[in-house]
């Protein structure tokens, strides 16, 4: 039986899950090089986990933290054509290699896409994904092991859509939540390069009511880096500030700098353009019920939005990492179309009379 795995190819994290683990890590990719020394130099029980390397068509590569960590030439890319063309296949296989349980398991994945991408890269990521592929993983300890990926069926679907299955539907994939199947719900996800905005209209696709923009969180990175730039002269990479922010705080070649400041600042003038985009685009859809912020960015930014949004704000359950209820909603999706329900298997008696 194929094993069935959502996958959100964020241009942030990648995220994937099985439903029973999930796996995360940085959107970035480089080469693979041959270490000098390979023990750690304190015990850690990460150090697996970050040590993630595959080879794909006879190229080495580091993938997420590892990347970051160890590769002088880094991929990480917030343009949609280069990122589906040069990172989709690697940071996928990457995060299906982790659910393999042997050496030649076939899948079925969900996937998403931004509302704005969703018609012009769906047949080509489809393509590029339902196929078997060959690769191979080494762990830390310099360990190589050959897997055969089989992907046997791909499921596109709206990004923002993810959300809402994840609290219309059970880890079973059956509908659990009444509301989202009768009511209308707006929902804003806000991912690190777009913020996508849709309509479920009694669990019914809207689009009319489906936009996706630039306002993505990095919008927000990207203002904090210039700060940067112009108090210190150096050009932060974007995806080297998520620490610092939660923090609130970066040391630059030894000199610490607060920024708590300008990212409030910078988080605040993001919020109101996104609740203008969506008081806008939803103007004519006064007969909506509640709204839905979701995605990393939808975590970040919902103190600030909410105040600004016309309408009725469901909280997101906090049971969960922001980050994932989209992929747990992939997740759910496919177990809602391709599982067979269980056989029945209670007895009819008759009786004659």
């Amino acid at each position: 039986m194929d094993t069935i795995i959502g996958i959100d190819i964020g241009f942030g994290f990648t995220k994937a899950t099985d439903g029973k683990s999930f796996q995360v890590f940085k959107s970035i990719y480089g080469e693979a090089i041959d270490f000098q020394f390979k023990e750690s130099l304190l015990n850690s029980d990460t150090q697996q986990d970050e040590h993630l390397q595959i080879d794909i068509e006879g190229t080495s590569y580091f993938v997420g933290e590892l990347a970051e960590r160890q590769s002088s030439n880094r991929h990480f890319t917030l343009d949609q054509t280069q990122f589906i063309a040069s990172s989709t296949k690697i940071l996928a296989l990457a995060a299906i290699s982790r659910f393999m349980n042997s050496g030649k398991q076939s899948f079925k994945i969900v996937v998403g896409l931004p509302i704005g991408h969703y018609r012009e890269y769906k047949s080509e990521l489809t393509t590029m994904l339902r196929q078997s592929h060959h690769i191979t993983a080494t762990d830390s300890k310099g360990e190589r092991k050959e897997l055969l990926i089989g992907i046997n069926d791909v499921k596109v679907i709206p990004q923002p859509i993810g959300s809402v299955m994840d609290r219309l539907l059970n880890d079973a994939g059956k509908c659990a939540e009444q509301r989202f199947a009768q009511e209308k719900i707006g929902v804003i996800d806000i991912g690190f390069r777009t913020s996508d905005y849709t309509i479920s209209d009694k669990a019914r696709y809207s689009e009319r009511g489906s936009l996706t923009t630039q306002n993505g969180i990095s919008k927000a990175f990207e203002t904090i880096a210039n700060k940067l730039k112009d108090s210190c002269g150096v050009n932060v990479e974007l995806y080297r500030l998520f620490d610092a922010i939660e923090t609130g705080s970066i040391k630059i070649r030894g000199k610490g700098f607060d920024l708590r400041k300008i990212t409030q600042l910078a988080f605040q003038q993001l919020a109101a353009n996104i609740a203008s985009d969506a008081n806008r685009l939803w103007s004519d859809d006064w007969d909506m019920d509640a709204i839905m912020i979701t995605g990393g960015g939808g975590s970040i930014l919902a103190s600030h939005l909410q105040p600004l949004l016309e309408g009725v704000i469901i909280p997101i359950e906090q049971d969960l990492d922001y980050r994932l209820h989209n992929v747990r909603g992939y997740l759910k999706y496919g177990c809602n179309i391709w599982q067979k329900p269980a056989p029945d298997t209670t007895t009819e008696t008759t009786s004659e009379e």
